[in-house]
């Protein structure tokens, strides 16, 4: 269980590529409210930083997500998405989010880690243990690992509250999400990009 109050010092980063997918997936198309992610992980403490890693294509459609993301204190670590001469692609930031949350660390009471991919499980450990922080993570339960949620201090599940925490897309125009689309088959995520189903 996590301790929180006003003078507690917080750096949250973010796996865009992973709450995207698994919001896409869960909820058939739609978006993270990221402004109410903000103000939930956010909850009344200090924040000192707020890192979006993400990964862009050529086509370069993201411009308006970054912005939005700019707009509300998230500043956005971008690299092109790498594609190999067999086609596949790799869309990957986990090493580079660990290193930041790891240097920022002595400035910080509280990391933030807003993914449910099992493999930050060390990351939260190191944290935790080497770095005497606490540590929560913001993810979807649904798709989250389990182990990651028995290794972190806390864990707020966005699949708690999809009105608040998704915006639809679609028909629905700017709705929120209301309950996950039964009976949909789920489409998977792009190549290389983690969502673990909970374990």
């Amino acid at each position: 269980m996590s301790i929180k109050h006003k003078d507690q010092r917080i750096g949250i980063f973010i796996d865009t590529q992973n709450l995207y997918h698994s919001a896409k997936n869960l909820y058939g198309g739609a978006r993270v409210n990221f402004n109410a992610v903000m103000k939930d992980a956010v909850a009344g403490r200090q924040l000192i930083r707020a890192l979006a890693y993400m990964v862009t294509t050529e086509a370069g459609d993201e411009r308006a997500f970054i912005d939005a993301l700019g707009k509300i204190g998230i500043e956005v670590k971008s690299k092109e998405l790498q594609i190999f001469v067999d086609g596949s692609k790799k869309a990957d930031w986990d090493v580079g989010l660990a290193v930041d949350a790891i240097k920022s660390a002595p400035k910080l009471d509280t990391v933030i880690i807003g993914s449910g991919d099992g493999d930050f499980v060390p990351l939260v450990q190191y944290l935790k243990e080497n770095m005497g922080v606490q540590v929560e993570i913001i993810a979807f339960g649904k798709s989250s690992s389990a182990k990651l949620r028995e290794a972190t201090d806390d864990f707020l599940d966005l699949c708690e509250n999809p009105r608040k925490y998704l915006i639809t897309t679609g028909n629905g125009g700017g709705k929120r999400a209301r309950e996950p689309l039964a009976g949909k088959s789920v489409e998977q995520p792009e190549k290389n990009v983690k969502v673990e189903p909970q374990k």
